[in-house]
């Protein structure tokens, strides 16, 4: 049987993979049945050919320990999977959803990306995606990356990440604005409620990376400069409250879950995010009064307090620097008003 469902783990941002994670219990009544045959029959979206190349990885697990595909499975055996996926070209749909489009020309449009809603179609989101209502409202989006159908996305931010987004509508827009991002050009300026108070009032961080060696849906740091991505975060703190803080940041590069890795790595997980363990009290003294509080927070900011706040960036036509800028989402600033106005 399946005791857990096939998870499909989305990444959104510039370098995203799918990865699908799942265990399966072995019936008490299973035959014996070569564990490449068994597969395929007891899970979905997993093709024979794709076992063998994931067992030869040791990504496919019996019992906690890597396996050959001749073993034979047996009752109660545990399979763990833990199977990469290629970027794949999705049927994209076209859906009249709301956009909240902040500016316009013939060269691209600036996004303010409501919370919830992913940037692109996955097989975990085939609709209600930022692209299928981009689809739907301008047509002959230009692609990227050799061709992978993703229409008009230069870059991504996470699902629950609210905030701008630059979206071409020519190729050389999307050419032009690729390269920028690619040497690091672009100015991305990130509001986010973290645990805690930082020691310092600005600071630096820059660590290494991958995804976590246990859990392949999340990413950590890593000391080993052979290890991960190249990654650099600028933080500052605008606002100090009770438990928590207001910070800016500033990224020099555009990794997996940057901020949210990188703060947590200095000990200020963003509040809420449930990914990184920012969803339970992580500062202050807990009483039944600072729980109810935290609870209330919580519940005005269903998700990570994170908002991409401003862009800036070289026009692709004019080739003047143009700097767009946004509120702050409704969620997030009655969360914040919240804390400002807490009494120990």
């Amino acid at each position: 049987m399946i005791d857990e469902n096939i998870d499909i783990a989305e990444q959104d941002d510039e370098e995203d993979d799918l990865f699908l994670h799942q265990k399966i219990v072995v019936d008490k009544g299973q035959i014996l049945m070569r564990i490449d045959k068994y597969l395929p029959i007891h899970s979905k979206k997993i093709s024979r050919s794709k076992v063998q190349e994931s067992i030869d990885n040791e990504a496919i697990k019996v019992n906690g320990k890597a396996t050959k595909a001749s073993y034979q499975v047996k009752p109660d055996d545990v399979i763990t999977l833990e199977l990469s996926f290629p970027k794949q070209n999705l049927d994209l749909i076209a859906e009249d959803l709301p956009l909240d489009i902040i500016y316009e020309d013939d060269d691209l449009l600036i996004v303010n990306k409501k919370p919830g809603m992913v940037a692109h179609p996955s097989l975990g989101h085939r609709s209600g995606t930022l692209v299928n209502g981009l689809i739907y409202h301008f047509n002959n989006l230009p692609t990227h990356r050799n061709g992978e159908i993703r229409p008009g996305l230069v870059h991504r931010i996470d699902k629950d990440t609210s905030g701008l987004l630059v979206i071409a509508k020519t190729d050389y827009s999307m050419t032009f604005l690729a390269k920028q991002f690619a040497d690091h050009s672009i100015e991305r300026t990130y509001y986010a409620l973290v645990w805690g108070l930082p020691k310092e009032d600005k600071g630096t961080i820059n660590k290494n990376i991958a995804r976590n060696l246990k859990n392949r849906k999340i990413c950590d740091v890593f000391a080993d400069p052979e290890i991960g991505k190249h990654a650099i975060t600028h933080y500052e703190v605008l606002e100090r409250f009770s438990n928590t803080s207001l910070i800016k940041c500033n990224l020099e590069t555009g990794r997996t879950h940057q901020i949210r890795v990188h703060m947590k790595s200095i000990g200020h997980t963003l509040f809420n995010d449930s990914e990184y363990s920012g969803n339970v009290i992580l500062k202050g003294h807990i009483t039944q009064k600072y729980r109810q509080f935290v609870d209330n927070c919580f519940e005005l900011l269903p998700r990570q307090g994170l908002h991409a706040k401003s862009l800036g960036f070289i026009h692709p036509t004019t080739k003047k620097w143009v700097q767009f800028d946004t509120e702050l989402p409704e969620d997030m600033q009655k969360c914040l008003d919240k804390w400002r106005n807490f009494i120990h």
